[in-house]
């Protein structure tokens, strides 16, 4: 998970923000054109002007104003039902700004970390899922990155259009729920994305919030020492950031290995390893610095004179590549989520020859891990014109060697301040709570990865995370639907202890909570990749909960859920919610994934037989249950599903 990104000190730069804009209307960043408005509600409308000014709102035949007041200004739209595009328009004495192609429909808030963060061009089956993203009236805010001491007002983005050119970039968990809530249900919906991979979930709560609870207050221990440090040194810091980013320029920007051929044809590659792309196609995992990738490719005669395009997915961090010794396209820090863009480049028909060709990458990573991150599918080179139906797949074996290796002993190193990301309260305050009170239904949630060495402290940090956010907003209990830790890591022979499911118990419990629902996704993990490629079940199972509790549609939205256990003639009987008609299995045999114990606590597997919304355990080992465990594992082997399809959550009933 990339984390990393440059120290942002924007607490001083919102007091420039504010400054510049006190002089003239301007409405607030989460407003532009292709925006949607919230149906239903009254809809705050906010921003600066100059003092005293009359500030009037219209839109779709409704109007509201305001005065500016030390330099803001905040309208509430009247209730708008379900329609558009509309022209909005800001006015005052002297000024009028139009907002084009508005749309009032439902606004959802989706956050998290890196599952959260996964873009559609890195989902399963990304080319054919980004060319039918032909849906208009969806539209997608993605907040850019950012961390601030001190809460901001204003982020950065702009609304966009869900159409195949935008929507590779889109988040792909936050695409697949709202086209379900639009293709399904004819809603409008607006997207305000604003997530960062490998983050804790107090980064995304306030200072206050984790100051008022005795079990939260520790976790701002990190958060004052980098307000002392960050305060005392501001300038100091923003030199070492410099320093580094200069030194990374040159490396880059360095020549030499050019001269020398490394990315020709004909090279001698005696000194060069081979590199399994992108499975293995990184040397970058455990060090910052420079490595070229090299392959060679038959291209068939018939693509002689016409243009090709390449596509390596995504690459962290920088990449200059190469075909036939030219280079044909680079991505450098000047462009946006640099890390997370998949690369596609044109390849000029005046280099294509038949036969035998060279493509090169050369790859530099400054931080934490780096290298080819893409599906192998989207790793290829074919025509430009006409359909993908003549393709060379890239994927495989190519040759590797290292041109720089980063040494923190002999190379400016990267300040210690770097892990803003990681630190409580800067994400909400510089990604959360700019957007309130800006007119939602609700929120959808995607993280926990990195908070699950803390599972039990995560039973308190979740739930108040939540209140925290409905009490910002000031609407009430709005719905937030979360997902449950999918399966991940290694597969054990016998019951063991785990972390995640430690942390997956916790967001269970978090279903307490009023007006919250949980998506279970224990069947759509990979032991080998912390973030599924399959992401539509994902959007699909958190949209069951939206259409089912805010939208009126009567289904199955909950896979079988824990309710009781009771012992009876040596067996463990446990019964389900969310069991209408039956349990069933997915596949042959029985169930798998149950384990029992008696009063030591010993775990074995057992024996499952379903009858009905329930589970009747038994083992020769375990003469008298008294615990059961279900799923309880990093990555279980489960398959216990009720009719709708939908899969049940692991628990445990331990023996206390």
């Amino acid at each position: 998970m990339k984390v990393g990104m440059r120290i942002l000190f924007i607490c001083l730069a919102a007091a420039a923000f504010a400054q510049g804009f006190s002089q003239s209307l301007k409405p607030a960043s989460l407003f532009t054109d292709n925006m949607v408005l919230q149906q239903g509600r009254k809809n705050p409308v906010w921003g600066t002007a100059a003092e005293g000014e009359k500030i009037t709102v219209e839109m779709n035949g409704k109007k509201a104003s305001a005065q500016v007041r030390d330099g803001k200004w905040m309208v509430r739209l009247p209730r708008m039902k379900q329609g558009g595009p509309y022209t909005m328009t800001i006015s005052c004495a002297a000024e009028k700004i139009e907002l084009k192609n508005v749309l009032v429909g439902e606004v959802w808030v989706a956050s998290g970390q890196s599952n959260m963060e996964w873009t559609l061009i890195n989902a399963r089956n990304a080319d054919t899922e980004i060319a039918a993203a032909k849906y208009p009236n969806i539209r997608f805010f993605t907040v850019e990155k950012a961390a601030s001491i001190k809460p901001l007002d204003q982020v950065k983005g702009t609304w966009q259009e869900c159409n195949p050119k935008n929507a590779a970039s889109f988040s792909a968990v936050a695409y697949f729920f709202a086209r379900k809530l639009h293709v399904d249900d004819g809603l409008n919906i607006g997207i305000i994305h604003t997530s960062w991979g490998g983050t804790p979930a107090e980064a995304w709560t306030d200072e206050a919030t984790l100051a008022v609870d005795p079990e939260l207050a520790s976790l701002l221990g990190p958060l004052e020492a980098f307000k002392s440090s960050s305060g005392l040194g501001l300038k100091e810091l923003e030199k070492k950031m410099n320093r580094w980013e200069a030194f990374w320029d040159t490396v880059f920007q360095d020549t030499e290995k050019l001269k020398a051929g490394w990315a020709s044809p004909g090279v001698d590659l005696s000194e060069w390893e081979d590199a399994d792309v992108p499975k293995s196609g990184s040397i970058l995992g455990s060090m910052d610095g420079v490595v070229w990738y090299r392959r060679d490719v038959d291209i068939p005669e018939s693509w002689q004179g016409r243009d090709l395009i390449l596509k390596l997915g995504a690459i962290d961090d920088y990449d200059i590549t190469y075909f036939n010794g030219n280079e044909v396209g680079r991505i450098y820090k000047d462009t946006p989520g640099w890390y997370l863009v998949p690369r596609e480049y044109v390849i000029p028909a005046a280099l294509v020859r038949p036969g035998k060709n060279t493509v090169a990458v050369r790859i530099a990573d400054n931080w934490l891990g780096g290298g080819f991150g893409g599906d192998p599918n989207l790793m290829k080179i074919f025509p430009a014109e006409g359909p993908e139906t003549e393709v060379v797949n890239l994927s495989g074996i190519w040759k590797s060697r290292l041109e720089f290796k980063f040494d923190n002993a002999k190379h400016p190193a990267r300040p210690e301040q770097s892990n803003e990301s990681q630190i409580s309260t800067l994400l909400y305050n510089a990604m959360i709570h700019p957007l309130v009170p800006y007119g939602i239904r609700g929120a959808i949630w995607y993280q926990g990865e990195s908070n699950a060495s803390q599972y039990i402290q995560y039973r308190r940090l979740f739930p108040t995370m939540i209140r925290n956010w409905r009490r910002a907003w000031g609407i009430g209990d709005f719905p937030f639907y979360y997902v449950q830790l999918a399966n991940y890591m290694q597969r054990y022979d016998s019951p063991t202890e785990s972390e995640w499911a430690g942390l997956r118990e916790a967001q269970t419990m978090t279903l307490k909570l009023k007006n919250t629902g949980m998506a279970v996704i224990i069947d759509v993990g990979e032991a080998a990749d912390i973030h599924p490629r399959n992401k539509q079940d994902v959007g699909k199972r958190l949209a069951l909960w939206a259409e089912s509790k805010d939208y009126g549609v009567k289904q199955e939205y909950s896979g079988p859920l824990f309710k009781k256990m009771k012992v009876k003639d040596g067996k463990a009987i446990v019964e389900f919610d969310h069991a209408k008609g039956g349990l069933v299995v997915q596949g042959d045999g029985q169930a798998k994934g149950f384990a029992i114990a008696g009063q030591d606590g010993k775990f074995v597997w057992a024996d499952a037989v379903i009858d009905g919304n329930k589970v009747i355990l038994s083992s020769p080992e375990v003469k008298a249950p008294a615990a059961v465990r279900y799923g309880w594992a990093n990555n279980p082997d489960v398959n216990l599903y009720n009719k709708a399809g939908l899969p049940a959550s692991p628990f445990r009933m331990d023996v206390e």
